[in-house]
C-alpha cells in the first residue's frame, strides 16, 4: 500500500504554518506488528514504513545555524528539499498517545534492545519476538525512529539501517566545495590493508582517485609526533562492498599498538545538520497533524543512547530542538550515556559522526567542547561563559525537560565529570530547573555480556542500569506530562569528595587486588580548528591546535572498591563483588596503557572468609557478608525496595532484579576463582 499524504493541502492549510518543514509523507508499508497481538491493556499494535519530503527555508531563524544550509540546491521556492525513511509503531487504538521518537545509532534502532530486552531483527521490527518483554508497548507509546545519518557502513544481507541521504553544499557558481578530511584508525592483529572509517561507519573519500598528496602517518600514543609513511610505501584500496568504507594498502603491512592517521582532500560536503532539522521538524509534523486516522500525539519526547544521546546535545546546543514557527519540537528528552554532552561533532562541514574519542582514539575529533553544563558556568582559560541550553529555548522561552544519564565508564572515558562541575573541576554546577542528571554507579556503557576477557584484562561489569533507564522513561512522560517530578538529580560531587581526581582515585582504591586501576582518564583538550569553525563549523586547521586540556574527575571509590555517590543501584547496595567503570586492554591489543573504550570490570569477592586471606584480598568475604542465600535474598529484595522508593526502580521489575543478583550469587559460589573465564558471570 502506498498511500500519499500531502501537508500542504486546503485541507490542512489552516492547521499549518506558513513555511511547513514536512511537505508530504508517503506510507509504504501499513501491518499489524508482532502478529496483531495484544500487549495489556494497551492492546495490539501496528507498524508504519513511510517516506517523510521536507522543505527548509535557508532563510528562518531556526535553520541558522545548520552548517552550509545556505550552500545546498534549492528548489523553484528558494528551499532545500530532501527525505528521510521512518518507521512508526503506534497502538492501534485511536486515542492519542506519548511519541517517543528513538535517535537511532548508526542507522539502527537502539531502544527495543535496551529498554524491551530484544533488538528488532534486520532493524526491521515486525514479530513477537521483535518487541522483547514489551515493555514499551504496554506502556502504550507510540515509536518513532528515522534517518538522521549518513556515514553508516552496509550491513548484512536483509538489514534495513535508516540512512540519510542529506543535501550537498556547493559553491554559489555550483563548482565542488573541497577540503581537508582526517582519519584516524588502528588495527588489533597485524594487516596488509586496514579500513580508516570510523566504528561502523563511513567517511568521505578523496576527491582525487589514490590522491598523491594524501598523507599517511603513525605514533604510539595520541600525544606523540606524527611519523610520516613514505607515499610510495602504501595506496588506496576499493571497499569490500560497493558503497562500504575505503581501504588502504601498505607494504610491510599495519600493526598492533600504532595510531595511523590519513589525511587528505575530499569534496562535496555534506549538510548532516540536515538530518538534525529532519528529526525535528519530523516529531512537529505529528505533534501537529492527525497521521492515518489517529488524532495527533499528545506530548512527543526523544530518547538517545551513546552517539544518539550526544545528537541531541547538539541539537540542543544549536537551537534544533525549536521548529521554524518557533515552537518545542519535543516536550522532553533522554540522553543516555552521552559522556560530556555531545557539543559538537554533528553539525560542521566534513563532520563524520560515527566518530568520538576515548583513552585512545579521536583525540582531534571535534566531539566536546565548553559549554558543557545546562546552567551557566566559566571557562577560566578561554573567559568565556555559557550553558548548553543557551540556544534552546523557544519563542516564549520554555525549555524542553531533560534527563541525562551516565554510567561509571563515561567518567573514565568521556568526560562525564564535566556536565556538572567547572571547566577546571573546581567546583560543581548545579543543573538548570528543567534538568535532571543521573549517574548509575558500576555500570559500563552497556550492560555487560562477555563471556571472555579479551579484548581487555579483566571480565566486564555485571551491572544491569537497563531497568532504572525503564523507570526514567515513565518519570518523564508522567513529568512533561503535568504530573509528579522524576527523581532529583543523583550524580557525584566535588563538595561531598565522591567526585575526585584519578591520583585521589588510585589512593583510595583498596590494594592487593588482582584488578588495578587505570593512571589516568580520558581528559580532552580545547581544539583550535581555525577562526572559523565556532561561527560557520569549517575547519581549517586540521588536525587542530590543541590548547590546555578540560579538568574531568572519577567518582570516589569506597572500601570495596565500587564508586560512591550517584544512583545505587542494588548491584553496589548489596554488592558480590567490586564493578568499577574502567578496564584495562590486553598487552596483545598493542594500547596495554590505554581503558577499554565502553567497558568496566567486575571482580568478585571471595567466597569464604580462608579463601579470601589465600588470596590476600582486603575485601570481606561473601560468607562474612551473606551467612545464607537467604540472608542476601533477604538484602536484595530490601535494597531493591529502596531502589523503588527513590524512583529508579519499577514494582514490576523488583522480581528480574531478584533474580539477577541471586542467579550471580549462585554462580560466584559454584566457580573456581582458578577460572579466569568470564562466562560463569552471566546466566543463560
Amino acid at each position: 500500500m502506498r498511500i500519499r499524504v500531502i501537508a500542504l493541502t486546503l485541507a490542512l492549510a489552516i492547521a499549518l504554518p506558513a513555511h511547513a518543514a514536512v511537505t508530504g509523507i508517503d506510507i509504504v508499508e501499513r501491518a499489524p506488528f508482532a502478529g496483531g497481538m495484544s500487549f495489556g491493556d494497551v492492546g495490539p499494535y501496528e507498524k508504519f514504513r513511510g517516506i517523510a519530503h521536507f522543505a527548509l527555508d535557508p532563510n528562518a531563524p531556526a535553520n541558522a545555524a545548520i552548517v552550509d544550509l545556505k550552500r545546498a540546491p534549492r528548489d523553484a521556492q528558494g528551499l532545500v528539499t530532501f527525505t528521510s525513511e521512518f518507521v512508526m509503531l503506534r497502538p492501534v487504538g485511536a486515542e492519542p498517545s506519548t511519541l517517543l521518537y528513538d535517535v537511532n545509532n548508526r542507522g539502527h534502532i537502539a531502544i527495543l534492545g535496551q529498554i524491551d530486552g530484544k533488538g528488532a531483527a534486520h532493524n526491521d521490527p515486525t514479530t513477537v519476538e521483535d518487541a522483547g518483554d514489551g515493555f514499551l508497548m504496554r506502556h502504550g507509546f507510540t515509536l518513532l525512529f528515522s534517518a538522521w545519518t549518513w556515514d553508516v557502513a552496509p550491513g548484512q544481507p536483509g538489514d534495513r539501517p535508516l540512512v540519510f541521504a542529506p543535501p550537498i553544499a556547493r559553491h554559489s557558481d555550483g563548482s565542488p566545495i573541497t577540503g581537508p578530511v582526517q582519519n584516524e584508525f588502528s588495527v588489533s592483529a597485524p594487516a596488509e590493508i586496514a579500513t580508516y572509517a570510523g566504528l561502523q561507519g563511513l567517511t568521505y573519500e578523496p576527491a582525487t582517485p589514490d590522491d598523491p598528496e594524501a598523507v599517511l602517518t603513525t605514533r604510539a600514543r595520541p600525544d606523540d609526533p606524527r611519523i610520516s609513511v613514505d607515499r610510495n610505501l602504501w595506496s588506496f584500496v576499493a571497499p569490500v562492498k560497493p558503497g562500504g568504507p575505503g581501504r588502504v594498502h601498505l607494504e610491510g603491512g599495519f600493526k598492533p599498538g600504532t595510531i595511523y592517521e590519513l589525511i587528505y582532500t575530499a569534496q562535496n560536503p555534506y549538510v548532516t545538520g540536515a538530518g538534525l532539522a529532519g528529526i525535528r521538524d519530523l516529531l512537529a509534523y505529528f505533534r501537529d497533524h492527525d497521521f492515518a486516522g489517529h488524532a495527533h500525539v499528545r506530548r512527543t519526547l526523544i530518547f538517545g543512547i551513546s552517539q544518539s544521546g550526544r545528537l541531541i546535545g547538539r541539537m540542543l546546543h544549536d537551537g534544533l530542538d525549536v521548529d521554524e514557527t518557533g515552537r518545542l519540537a519535543f516536550d522532553g528528552a533522554y540522553m543516555q550515556v552521552p559522556g560530556g554532552g555531545g557539543s559538537a561533532g554533528f553539525n560542521s562541514r566534513f563532520v563524520q559522526p560515527t566518530r568520538h574519542p576515548s583513552m585512545l582514539e579521536e583525540h582531534d575529533y571535534p566531539a566536546d567542547a565548553f559549554p558543557f553544563t545546562s546552567a551557566p558556568s566559566r571557562d577560566p582559560v578561554r573567559g568565556e561563559t555559557g550553558s548548553t541550553l543557551d540556544h534552546a529555548r523557544d519563542a516564549k522561552g520554555r525549555l524542553p525537560k531533560l534527563f541525562i544519564a551516565n554510567t561509571s565508564t563515561e567518567f573514565w572515558n568521556r568526560d562525564a565529570g564535566l556536565i556538572a562541575t567547572t571547566p577546571d573541576g573546581a567546583a560543581d554546577v548545579a543543573p538548570a530547573a528543567n534538568v535532571r542528571l543521573y549517574a548509575f554507579m558500576g555500570a559500563q556503557h552497556y550492560v555487560g555480556r562477555s563471556h571472555t576477557r579479551f579484548p581487555y584484562v579483566n571480565c566486564v561489569s555485571t551491572t544491569d542500569h537497563y531497568l532504572p533507564m525503564r523507570a526514567l522513561i515513565l518519570a518523564l512522560d508522567r513529568w512533561t506530562g503535568g504530573g509528579a517530578p522524576p527523581p532529583d538529580s543523583a550524580y557525584p560531587h566535588v563538595a561531598d569528595g565522591t567526585l575526585i581526581n584519578v591520583a585521589a582515585y588510585r589512593a583510595a582504591f583498596p590494594q592487593g587486588l588482582a584488578i588495578a586501576p587505570p593512571h589516568d582518564n580520558l581528559h580532552e583538550d580545547r581544539l583550535l580548528f581555525g577562526q572559523r569553525f565556532a561561527s560557520e563549523g569549517i575547519a581549517d586547521t586540521i588536525p587542530p591546535i590543541h590548547g590546555a586540556s578540560y579538568v574531568a574527575l572519577v567518582p570516589a571509590s569506597d572500601a570495596d572498591g565500587n564508586d560512591r555517590g550517584g544512583v545505587r543501584l542494588v548491584e553496589l547496595e548489596v554488592p558480590l563483588g567490586t564493578h568499577t567503570g574502567w578496564n584495562e586492554r590486553a598487552p596483545e591489543t598493542g594500547f596495554p596503557w590505554a581503558d577499554a573504550r565502553f567497558d568496566g570490570s567486575f571482580l568478585p569477592f571471595a567466597r569464604t572468609e580462608a579463601e579470601r586471606r589465600a588470596l590476600g584480598d582486603p575485601r570481606p568475604s561473601l560468607e562474612a557478608r551473606y551467612p545464607t542465600r537467604a540472608d542476601f535474598v533477604a538484602k536484595v529484595r530490601a535494597a531493591a525496595a529502596k531502589v523503588v522508593a527513590a524512583g529508579f526502580l519499577l514494582p514490576e521489575d523488583v522480581e528480574r532484579t531478584v533474580d539477577e543478583n541471586a542467579g550471580l550469587y549462585d554462580r560466584i559460589l559454584t566457580h573456581d576463582p582458578k577460572d579466569e573465564s568470564c562466562g560463569y558471570l552471566f546466566g543463560k
